[in-house]
């Protein structure tokens, strides 16, 4: 990624230094991050297309945005993240002043999706509410409870922030063999992907409909859930191609990230085996599968993982 010398965002809380350490551990799991049921069987036996349906068009409805806009693709024709003429910041929002390169790096990745889903928002009359990203090393309290390294990045949707430590990118790397500077973007993406999804009444639904689900729905729909997350990513993604800041070889950086957080291949390394019926992400092909849509097409109505096979 053509990164350094562009805009960095001032919505970085750097809590790093100020908390206890913690342990690396599984993605998608921990005690801060919407919580993903663990267990049942995720295969048949779903909420109907239809219930889901009328669900997300609620869910979008209540949020003021109109459905048949957003989901159709409205706004597809503009170009999001071009110069939105803020003046680039050299200061951190809060919480430490460090200015390491780590840090350059997430709040220039983390302007790059303001400007893009600014730009998407604006298209269909509405203002985006930029997310907090909260850098952290060891443990920190979010207003979703207390979250460790273990818990690997997550999004709370009670004080809409991205928490993220960056050791994870190491672990990343090391651990999982997806390097690159696009696999790190890709994973701050999809966290700000669980942000759009809450602004635009997804999460909350989500939430609220899991209450009454049985494990078997409650899986397959974290599953649907994670997916647009991806797809989300990549139109993110999508757009900042455009802009000229991928290099050769950064996409295949974000699709072999995917692929290696695939729930079937994490339950291989871990166990030696899979268990489908706890499935609560998506499998390396699903999980490339969305990303490489949104990707390709620039379009939320191409993300709309409820109503389409995943």
């Amino acid at each position: 990624m053509r990164w350094r010398g562009r805009r960095q965002s001032d919505n970085i809380d750097d809590q790093r230094g100020q908390g206890g350490f913690g342990r690396p551990g599984n993605i998608g799991t921990g005690p801060g991050r919407i919580r993903i049921p663990v267990g049942g069987r995720a295969g048949g036996g779903g909420i109907s297309t239809i219930v889901i349906l009328v669900v997300l068009f609620f869910a979008l409805k209540a949020c003021g945005i109109d459905p048949m806009q957003v989901l159709t693709g409205g706004g597809g024709g503009l170009l999001p993240g071009e110069d939105s003429g803020r003046v680039t910041s050299s200061e951190p929002g809060s919480g430490s002043v460090r200015n390491d390169e780590m840090r350059q790096f997430v709040a220039t990745v983390l302007a790059e999706t303001e400007d893009v889903w600014n730009g998407i928002f604006q298209a269909n009359g509405l203002t985006y509410q930029e997310p907090q990203l909260t850098l952290f090393d060891g443990q920190i309290r979010s207003a979703c409870g207390f979250a460790s390294s273990a818990s690997g990045p997550f999004y709370c949707p009670a004080d809409k922030k991205v928490y993220l430590d960056t050791s994870f990118f190491r672990q990343l790397s090391q651990q999982f063999g997806a390097s690159g500077d696009f696999a790190e973007a890709y994973v701050i993406a999809h966290e700000v992907g669980h942000h759009v999804q809450n602004l635009i009444g997804v999460l909350p639904k989500f939430n609220q409909m899991r209450q009454r689900m049985s494990e078997q729905e409650a899986n397959h729909m974290s599953m649907q859930v994670e997916l647009q997350a991806d797809c989300f990513a990549g139109v993110w993604g999508h757009y900042t191609a455009q802009k000229g800041i991928l290099e050769e070889g950064d996409l295949e950086e974000a699709l072999n990230a995917a692929q290696q957080i695939g729930d079937d291949t994490l339950q291989k390394r871990t166990q030696g085996y899979v268990v489908p019926e706890t499935f609560n992400h998506g499998t390396s092909a699903q999980r490339q599968k969305w990303f490489a849509r949104g990707y390709q097409s620039g379009k939320l109505s191409d993300c709309d993982t409820f109503n389409n096979p995943i």
